[in-house]
């Protein structure tokens, strides 16, 4: 007969924690572009600089791992949730552009502190076997999550008609109320292994800190302008986007575990090179559609692709000393973003010259993330981190 306490696990643990950011944060991502246009009166530049300082905090991840001396990852990453859900729940009574750097900039404080924190303790807890299918069914279980987020987000701005300052605070503040039960119904958990609490920088840790860093840079043509192009160029309403996310959520709901598994079967690099060459595709696509409805289904086919990009965290596990998973995943953060940092305004800039010429930059990052790719061994291990015939 099972324990009562039997479901207060380190697995259920990150499964709970992984519904909190999409209530809080899917929301504020769905509603930010029409938001910014509708109340805020920005333009390509302005959500080019509100983007850039929401990935400051991604930056300056590294630092998490010097406030770890002072507090255990686990209540960190309850403290970092907190950020996140009272940042999303003010930013609609502050429609300004210094209201809204200020609340997402708290809010985004959170989100990469928790995004962290929770690379660096799925890590530590997953055994290497159970981690791709594991990761994959967190991302469906957010996916699950963000369907029924959107859903009721749908019917609070189609049916109920509600202001946005009062949507905000409503998914901000029920991811806040479920953040305080998780705290108190979940005791700390013990790591296997004790964390190194220094940066970490390894050379034969190359290849991740690369693939990390065009995944940043490319990562942010499809979180800042492709949405926006569906808003500016086509005129899609907040429903519209909300039905798109949708959409996005149910395909990673019913196929993320699978994408895991399928990454566990044929391995980190045979996954990333298939992801990489449709990723090419995919942005070449919205350089030139012309149709809303392609562009559409450019969006949701992106977003799937975005699955397979957990290929990188379960390489990184198998190639790393299990001490260093808490401080790498900050280095890595950092890494990520130092490219998300600039080119938001930077292409902001650009977009206003050219829209396609932002989506023709993101294929080439997919084509030398695709170049990356193919120096990851078809088995990584410590020691075997590169594959060596690609540098013959």
């Amino acid at each position: 007969m099972l324990s009562q306490k039997s479901w207060k696990t380190p697995h259920n643990f990150l499964i709970i924690v992984s519904i909190i950011v999409p209530i809080a944060f899917s929301s504020w991502m769905a509603l930010l572009n029409n938001f910014v246009i509708e109340k805020a009166n920005f333009d390509g530049s302005d959500i080019g600089i509100l983007q850039s300082v929401r990935e400051i905090p991604g930056f300056l991840a590294f630092t998490a791992i010097f406030l770890l001396a002072f507090i255990r990852e686990q209540r960190f990453m309850l403290l970092s949730l907190a950020m996140l859900t009272l940042g999303v729940a003010l930013t609609g009574f502050f429609p300004s552009f210094l209201g809204l750097m200020l609340t997402t900039l708290l809010m985004s404080v959170g989100f990469h502190y928790f995004e962290t924190l929770k690379q660096s303790l799925s890590l530590q807890w997953l055994d290497k076997d159970e981690a791709p299918e594991m990761l994959g069914k967190l991302i469906s279980v957010g996916a699950l999550a963000s369907l029924f987020t959107y859903g009721i987000l749908w019917l609070c701005l189609e049916q109920f008609q509600l202001d946005y300052k009062w949507v905000y605070l409503l998914f901000g503040g029920v991811g806040f109320v479920l953040l305080v039960w998780i705290a108190f119904a979940f005791p700390m958990f013990e790591s296997h292994t004790q964390q190194t609490t220094k940066l970490v920088l390894r050379k034969r840790y190359w290849l991740y800190y690369a693939l990390t860093f065009m995944s940043g840079a490319r990562r942010q043509i499809f979180t800042v302008f492709a949405g926006f192009l569906l808003v500016e160029k086509f005129g899609y309403s907040a429903a519209d986007i909300t039905l798109l996310f949708l959409l996005n959520y149910l395909f990673n709901f019913l196929f993320a575990k699978r994408i895991g598994r399928f990454i566990g079967q044929v391995g980190e690099r045979k996954a990333l090179i298939f992801e990489y060459v449709g990723l090419i595709g995919v942005f070449v696509g919205y350089a030139f559609v012309e149709s809303s409805e392609w562009a559409a289904a450019l969006y949701i086919i992106d977003h799937l692709f975005f699955a397979l990009a957990l290929a990188i965290k379960t390489y990184f596990q198998k190639i790393a000393d299990p001490a260093d998973m808490a401080s790498t995943a900050g280095v890595s953060f950092t890494i990520n973003h130092i490219a998300a940092v600039v080119i938001p305004a930077a292409f902001g800039i650009i977009w206003l010259t050219s829209p396609s010429f932002v989506f023709l930059a993101g294929a080439v990052m997919a084509g030398m993330s695709l170049v990356l790719s193919f120096n990851i061994p078809a088995k990584p291990s410590e020691n075997n981190e590169v594959n060596v015939l690609s540098w013959r």
